[in-house]
Formats: structure tokens, sequence, C-alpha cells
């Protein structure tokens, strides 16, 4: 189809503006804007705001009748394109079958630059998406009308074909030939009771592929006569390059080029193999002025240290020296992505021209740095965004692109190169580890009648790809780190939310759910403690401290649905008991409720009740198993994952040593509850993430009478 429009009457909302005018704002009214910003920030669904948003640039029709969407989000696993394909199938009158849906590369001229994170695919695209597609079955209709010379207001669409006056034209007729479109206004969008596909469980689209071992994956890619290539990277935390010999390496076996460009050296070679061989051969010396520890570490994320800001505050201050005031201290781990996929790109510079194929959530941004880096204009460089083998926040960061683009320069080959595992441990962009001090204070009606959250963090959004270092001077907090940080018991008179935060020695960045986690843990263990305390059940406790607003109502409701769905009891039953906790996350609460039992010293989760309110689920099934998949990694990160340091380096360095959850600790029942609170899509893979460590802390609180305050969640011996 022709890339030409004649007119451009398309709307697609803008979100970055929005922040961007949020953030100046804040600047000048400094901590009440700023406050309110973190409020929009956690709840608010920026829509799409990249380049590229004529219809006919997202939507190819095929000769034999198919249509191509090129999704500007990219498929890491959390069934993206299946919702894409539905809601382009619905407004665009064609079978679900009859829909396609690829990652855009840059070339195509579409590129978000919220980049694919946040659990905003979906949400984003809701409005944005099937307006394109209604606009576009406009346009088609619009030339079918000329070709049939009959008025396009006589005409019908169905299964991607045009009707009306006793004749009928595909949509692959339709658009041959056309030059230049007719975009008319967009089009009233369909009520939901009118589609066919949007709000049904429809199977992944993109099933058969990874069943059957298609090579839809980065390390898939190929490209004729490719070399391949590995880069030296240090072991020690903070080490900087010096220098290498190479005279050695350059003469094993394969060797094709060593080069060193940037402070770093890369080895090519024939063969992967080869390539590693040789790379045993260079000799760098770095220079490692300190030997980090664990102990080091934690000096540093303690609150009370760093840069601190307000990011909730309504009444008074608790007096922290009256004896009715009760405090716990609650602390998280290093965490690693571990995804199965390591990083890595295959790239190709001819001449002015670049090709970088690579498994990365920053198309744009990637295209970029590349850009940059070769000191190309833009639009030569073409970014091919392939499946994700897990992204989770670790593909935000693509500097191996660019030192893959740099070495097939210096070649003059297409280069493949890919960190080893030990790379992608030692070198992730680790979610750092917290510190957390909650305190709380009961009226004489057994209620809150103060709380805060007192927290400590390294960067997550700071300094990232998504948030430069210079953007923190205006927002003045990390955005990433606050997530789940704010109280959302808004009944309680007197609240405080206070980050501190410090850079760290070795890279942090986005892990799933950001915060949240980690935050969720401290705040609702700490509801559980106080609830104790009152002698209050814990759904009641916390009901009777939110404020009836649309918000709070939204997190009541699901509350109460977990409460009466798992059938919760505070009494230990046959050696198991129940732990509850909730958490409100972009906009989507959550509620959860496992049952626990204690065996061989070893917590045991049996069952998992969820509930949330996501409000409309264009594919029920795919919610649902993205909430089982939230619950499975939030378990493995509350009760399994860790990482540390050994005589200054980051450890553990492989799968094993660094445990995660099994298929032995799974529970055997995961129950989940949706509830459509708002009429529009919300976020979904972050939020189920928020409860489940607070829940299962609070069943062992149950059995046991130990207050469990550190992750992972162990038992004593």
């Amino acid at each position: 189809m022709s890339k030409k429009v004649s007119r451009r009457k398309f709307l697609v909302r803008g979100g970055l503006g929005t922040l961007g005018v949020l953030a100046v704002g804040t600047y000048v009214f400094r901590n009440p804007m700023r406050r309110k910003l973190y409020s929009m920030v956690e709840s608010t669904v920026p829509p799409y705001s990249g380049e590229g948003t004529d219809p006919n640039l997202w939507f190819e029709i095929t000769k034999d009748n198919r249509v191509v969407l090129h999704s500007p989000k990219v498929e890491m696993g959390q069934g993206t394109f299946t919702s894409l394909a539905q809601m382009t199938a619905d407004e665009l009158d064609v079978d679900l079958e009859q829909v396609q849906v690829i990652a855009a590369a840059t070339a195509t001229g579409i590129v978000d630059r919220l980049s694919t994170g946040g659990s905003l695919s979906v949400a984003s695209l809701w409005e944005p998406l099937r307006e394109m597609a209604a606009t576009m079955r406009e346009m088609i209709k619009i030339e079918a009308a000329k070709k049939m010379g009959v008025l396009a207001e006589s005409l019908s669409t169905e299964n991607g074909v045009v009707s009306g006056g006793g004749k009928t034209m595909t949509y692959a007729k339709v658009v041959e030939g056309v030059d230049e479109w007719e975009e008319p206004n967009t089009p009233v969008l369909k009520s939901m009771k009118d589609y066919k596909f949007i709000g049904k469980p429809i199977p992944r689209i993109d099933l058969e592929a990874k069943v059957f071992g298609a090579p839809i994956f980065g390390m898939d890619a190929q490209l004729p006569e490719m070399v391949y290539a590995t880069v030296i990277r240090p072991e020690q935390v903070g080490a900087k390059f010096l220098s290498a010999n190479t005279s050695a390496a350059e003469q094993m076996p394969g060797v094709l080029k060593i080069v060193q460009i940037d402070n770093w050296v890369g080895v090519i070679a024939s063969s992967q193999a080869q390539a590693l061989a040789a790379r045993k051969k260079v000799k760098v010396i770095w220079d490692v002025p300190k030997k980090w520890t664990e102990e080091d570490i934690r000096e540093m994320i303690t609150v009370g240290s760093g840069d601190e800001m307000m990011i909730q505050k309504s009444g008074s201050a608790l007096d922290t020296d009256s004896a009715d005031v009760t405090s716990i201290t609650f602390k998280s781990p290093i965490g690693a992505h571990a995804q199965l996929e390591p990083n890595g790109a295959v790239a190709q510079v001819e001449g002015d021209k670049v090709t970088v194929i690579l498994s990365t959530q920053v198309v744009g941004i990637t295209q970029k740095e590349v850009a940059r880096a070769l000191n190309l204009d833009v639009e030569n460089v073409n970014i091919i965004p392939s499946f994700l083998g897990g992204g989770f926040g670790r593909r935000l960061n693509t500097n191996h692109a660019v030192q893959a683009a740099k070495m097939s320069r210096a070649v003059g080959k297409p280069v493949k190169y890919f960190f080893t595992r030990k790379e992608e441990f030692q070198h992730d962009m680790f979610r750092p580890p917290t510190h957390h001090i909650m305190k709380g204070k009961l009226n004489d009606k057994g209620l809150l009648e103060g709380l805060e959250h007192h927290f400590a963090s390294g960067s997550v959004a700071i300094g990232s790809v998504l948030l430069p270092e210079m953007i923190h001077g205006v927002l003045g907090v990390d955005i990433g780190a606050i997530r789940g940080g704010r109280i959302q018991y808004s009944g309680i008179p007197n609240i405080r939310a206070v980050q501190w935060h410090k850079s760290l020695p070795f890279a942090t960045s986005w892990w799933r759910s950001l915060g949240l986690l980690a935050n969720t843990f401290a705040i609702e263990s700490f509801m559980d403690e106080m609830a104790l305390k009152a002698e209050k059940s814990p759904i009641a406790f916390r009901l009777s401290q939110i404020a009836d607003t649309e918000e709070g109502n939204r997190l009541k409701e699901v509350i109460k649905v977990a409460a009466e769905k798992a059938a919760y009891s505070d009494e230990v039953i046959n050696g198991r008991a129940m732990g509850f906790a909730a958490s409100t996350d972009a906009g989507a609460p959550c509620a959860q409720v496992v049952e626990v039992s204690i065996e061989n010293k070893q917590i045991k989760v049996h069952k998992v009740t969820c509930v949330l309110d996501c409000g409309i689920a264009v594919n029920p099934d795919q919610v649902k198993a993205q909430c089982e998949g939230s619950i499975i990694m939030g378990m493995s990160a509350a009760m399994h994952e860790r990482m540390t340091l050994r005589d200054g380096e980051l450890y553990p360095i492989i799968y094993g040593p660094y445990q995660m959850a099994l298929m032995k600790h799974a529970p055997k029942e995961i129950e989940v509850h949706l509830i459509q609170g708002v009429d529009t899509p919300l976020p979904v893979g972050e939020p189920p993430l928020g409860p489940i460590g607070a829940a299962v802390a609070n069943a062992v609180r149950r059995l046991t009478g130990e207050r469990l305050t550190e992750l992972p969640l162990r038992m004593e011996d």
C-alpha cells in the first residue's frame, strides 16, 4: 500500500508532552506539585505518542487478502500481539485468522518513544490502534466506492470484503494501484457489544511458532557471510579499562580482527567458539580502586543516607519518641533479571547504512544510539526487533547493538555478538536492594492514627535510557523506585512516604514491577502486623481505612472479592494458614490470598487467589495467564532470588547458584478473578507482582508467630 496520504485528520493523543509540562511545573512549585505528579505517574496510562501515525503505515494488505499490522510494541511473551490482533480484526472488519502482527522496524517510520514496558502496550494502544483500524476501514471503503461506482455510504465490510450495490471486492483488490489515499475524519468506534474478538479468550497467535521452534528470537538471527564476536568485560565492580595486550590472541585459529574501541576490546572470529577461545588470550589490565562488599552496599542503601524526597504527605508526622509508635525495618536484596535469552545483536554496516537485528524494548532509542555512535543520520539505521526471550526491563539497555555495529564496520562483515551467561549475570542492569522503616500508631478505636513509610533504594529509572540523570534534578525522586511506595490507605489521617536515593557502583535499572514488590512487601507486612496488634481481621482493618473515592472504592472491591473467593480465615487449619495483601499499581488494584504451610523448615505455597481490576480485558485468558506468571515471578523474587558480592564481584554467575522458583515450588492452584472497574484496559503484567511477597510473609506470621522482614523469605534453622 502507498504510504502517501493526501490529508491527515487522524488524531493520536500525545502523552510525553503532558509529562514534560508537569515536570517543568514541579520544578517551579517544588514539593506539593511534585507529590501530585508522583501520584499521576503511578496511575496514568500514557497513550501512544510516537512517530508514524498514518493508518497505512501500520497496516499492510497482502495479495492473499491478509492484514499485516506493524506494531510499535514488541512481543516479549506477554501476549501483546494477540490482543493487538483482536483490536485490529474488530475495527478493520477482518477475521482474526487474516491478521498477522510483526514488530515494526524503524524503516517503516513507526517508532514508539515510550518503548515497550510498564505493562502499557495494550492499555496505551487501546484507543489509537482501534481508531487507526477504523480509519483504514473507511479509507478502503472510499477507494472501493470509486472502483465499484457506488456511494461509500452504501458499502459494508466483513471478513476483509467490501460489499454493496450487488458487488463485492476484497480488500486486496481495492488497494491495487492506489497511490494516494483520501483519509476521512476518524469514525465512531464500535461499542463493546458489537465486537467479535475483543473480550474473548482467543488463543495466542504466536503459539505455533514457539512450540515448533521457529527462528523468531534475537539469538536466531542470521545474515549472509556473518562472523562472530565477543567483548571482554571486567569481573570486578567499578573496574576501569587501562590497556590490553592482544598479540597472543591475534594468532589464535579463526581470528579475523581484534578491535580496541572506546576502552573496550572486541574479538571477531569465524565462529563463536573461536572468538571465545581467543578472548582468553587477551591480557587486559584493569584499574580496580575498591573491592566492593555486600556490607558496603547495605551501608549505602540505608534510610537517612542519600537524597531525600517526600513523595506523600497528609496531616502531621508521628512522634517517633512516643511509646505508642510501632516501628519495623524491612529489607530486599539485589535482584537479577535472569531472563532466558542473553543480550546480543546481529549488525551489518554497509557504507552509510546500518541494519541491526536484536531483542530490544527500545527500538527508537537503539536506532538513535547506533546512529550517534557511528556518526550517521538516524534514517540510515534500520533496527529490526525480534521476539524477546524474556524482557522484564533488561532489554532497555542496548549498548551491545552499538558494539556489534562498530565491530561490523571494522571487519567489513555482518557481526553476531552475544553475552555469555556469566556476562549476563555480572553485567545485568540489576534490581537495586532496598531498606524500609515502617512506623505506625493506633488510636483508641484500634485504627491507624498515623502511618509512615521511609525507604531507601538505588536507581531504577534515574540514569536509564528512558530517564536521563539530568531529569532527576527536576523530578527530585526516582519514579521507578517509588512505585508502590505511596500509602494507599487514604482514610488514615496522618501519612508520610519518604524516599532516600543513592547511586550504586554497579548498574541498576528497571526490573519488572520496579519498586512495587519491595515497597508492597514492607507496607502490607506492616499493615498485617498492625491489624494483629489491634486484634482485628486484616481484611476489616484495611477496609476501614480506605477513603470513599473512586480509587479507594475500586481497591475495596478487590479486597472484598479476594477475601470472599478464598474464604479467608485467620485460623490455622491442618497446619495451613492464609495470608492477605493488596496493592495498587498503574491504576490497577490487586488483592491476593495465599494458603501456606511449613514443611521441613521450608515455606510451601499451596494456593493463591488473585483478584485484579484490569478494566476491560481484551483477552481474559491472556490476562489470567499474565497474573499467573507475575505471581510465580513474584514468588521467585520474594522466596528465592538474591545477588550478592564476593571479593568485589557480583555473584552468582549461572543458574543454579542463583536460586529461582522451580516447578516444585509452584502452588498447585492459582485462581484468578477479573473485575472491570473502569471502561478501558489497564496495565496487567506488573500489578499482580505486588502483593505476593507480603501475602506469603503474612501467612507465615500466623503459622509461626514470626514476622519475616527480609527478602528472600527464609525460615531460621
